[in-house]
């Protein structure tokens, strides 16, 4: 951390308990200065020749107080910083050695401009040699300008939004620098690790660097941070993505596990807010956690329709780990807004098959209706599948599952499916599968042996060219489920 001395004088400040500081000299005090809970007991001269605030305050009492023959008694608790700040600029007064760093130079700084300790009073005054250290050397550093940022939010101050403005152009100007100028220490902990053989100098530098350091910030300043960033221009939407992953995954409790507290609200509608418009800035893995957030804590519906827009956007992105929290009518409805894309084919085979995962995985609850399972099924109907093992995979765990349905309710659920499109593997597992209606095994065992006799001449019809099973990359098992 950088850091400034000012002053030579060695430290004479003494206490009296937590409320009371005065200065171990023969002088008699002719001052007090009120800060909060704290009193100062001072001297005139030193204060008068470097503050225009104290000395027009101090000259307006000076007549009154005389009168009563009582020492000059002034509160100023109104000040930036309070008591701690006050007595940095005090001991510059007195020339008292000081050292100024990222965690007190904002307090000084905005002490010092209400105390009107500037040119006007004294060259090199303490505003000019705090700007000076805030220019040449904090502004410079990555971690100071951050800590010096955080250090803002309990200040008020008239010149704070100026402060604020210089601090978020310096965290934006070095998060968006060329990665191989990145000379400096920063923060990168989570999964993503350098590879490269070689030595850490030589390693690259990835170009998310930066996120987890501005984590630290209150969601007020951290949304102006990413603001600035993305006003810059230079830093790409993915990485923007990456940022805001990394903050909800460190500032909102429970973000991964589903577990968040109330409190957490407005952190989701911030970050919903700052997500950026392009398709693929975020993974779909996030946006469905974000989304179950919302949900959870009950952000208003703008905010869940949104996110819930970016998901349908990249639905075919999505695992089956991702929408499994949903229930079937988030998911019909996730599919429909997917659809009035009008996706391209390949697209629509993605989100085929990731739907007939989940609806294996749903059909393992016993209470799930059928209607929910067709509808949601039928819904993708017209999607194009190359193979409709991962139907046949849902099919069977739900007859399984629901035992007691009708024959009637067999035949329409086993009529999603295409038989002429199973793998051999799952036609193998069909025809001995006794919880299928008969009529299907013997549809499973005519198209087998069409396609048995193809191979035999050398001839296949597209419609019986499938693809051997990839779900889960799982062997068959007759003992089991399919």
């Amino acid at each position: 951390m950088k850091f400034m001395k000012l002053g030579t004088k060695p430290d004479s400040f003494q206490s009296k308990g937590d409320s009371v500081r005065y200065v171990a000299t023969e002088l008699e005090t002719e001052i007090i200065v009120i800060v909060g809970n704290v009193k100062f007991y001072l001297h005139k001269f030193p204060l008068l020749s470097k503050s225009g605030f104290l000395q027009k305050l101090i000259a307006t009492s000076k007549n009154e107080e005389k009168e009563k023959n009582q020492i000059n008694e002034i509160d100023i608790s109104e000040i930036p910083g309070g008591s701690v700040a006050f007595e940095i600029c005090v001991k510059f007064c007195y020339g008292i050695m000081v050292t100024l760093n990222a965690y007190n130079v904002v307090a000084a700084r905005c002490a010092a401009e209400f105390l009107e300790m500037n040119e006007t009073f004294e060259k090199s005054n303490l505003v000019y040699k705090i700007d000076v250290f805030l220019n040449s050397t904090i502004f410079r550093s990555w971690k100071d300008s951050i800590i010096v940022l955080q250090t803002t939010e309990d200040l008020l101050s008239n010149y704070l939004d100026e402060l604020v403005k210089r601090c978020l152009d310096s965290i934006a100007s070095t998060a968006s620098i060329d990665t191989s100028k990145v000379k400096w220490s920063y923060s990168y902990n989570r999964k993503k690790k350098l590879e490269k053989v070689g030595k850490p100098e030589d390693q690259a530098v990835p170009k998310d660097w930066w996120v987890e350091d501005l984590c630290d910030l209150h969601i007020d300043l951290y949304k102006q941070a990413i603001e600035a960033i993305k006003n810059g221009g230079k830093t790409p939407n993915n990485v923007i993505g990456e940022a805001l992953h990394a903050y909800a995954r460190r500032r909102i409790s429970g973000f991964s596990k589903g577990s968040m507290q109330t409190s957490d609200r407005s952190l989701t509608d911030t970050i919903t807010e700052l997500i950026p418009d392009e398709k693929g800035s975020l993974s779909s893995s996030f946006l469905t956690k974000l989304h179950r957030a919302s949900m959870f804590l009950g952000c208003e519906e703008t905010v869940k329709d949104r996110i819930k827009k970016r998901i349908s956007e990249q639905l075919e992105e999505a695992t089956v780990h991702d929408i499994l929290m949903y229930d079937l009518d988030m998911v019909q409805s996730l599919v429909k807004e997917f659809m009035n894309r009008d996706p391209k084919t390949q697209l629509k085979v993605s989100v085929a098959k990731l739907i007939d995962g989940y609806l294996a995985e749903k059909s393992r609850d016993p209470n799930l209706p059928l209607q929910n399972f067709l509808s949601l099924a039928e819904t993708l109907s017209s999607f194009p599948r190359q193979s409709h093992d991962g139907l046949y995979r849902a099919i069977d765990m739900f007859l399984k599952e629901h035992s007691s349905i009708s024959k009637s309710e067999k035949k329409r659920i086993c009529g999603l499916m295409d038989c002429r499109k199973l793998s051999p593997e799952a036609c193998e597992h069909a025809v001995q599968n006794e919880r299928l209606p008969m009529r299907v095994i013997v549809q499973v065992l005519f198209f087998e042996q069409i396609r048995a006799n193809g191979s035999s001449t050398g001839y296949s019809t597209p419609e019986l060219t499938t693809t051997t099973l990839n779900t889960e990359d799982e062997e068959w098992d007759h003992d089991k489920e399919f």
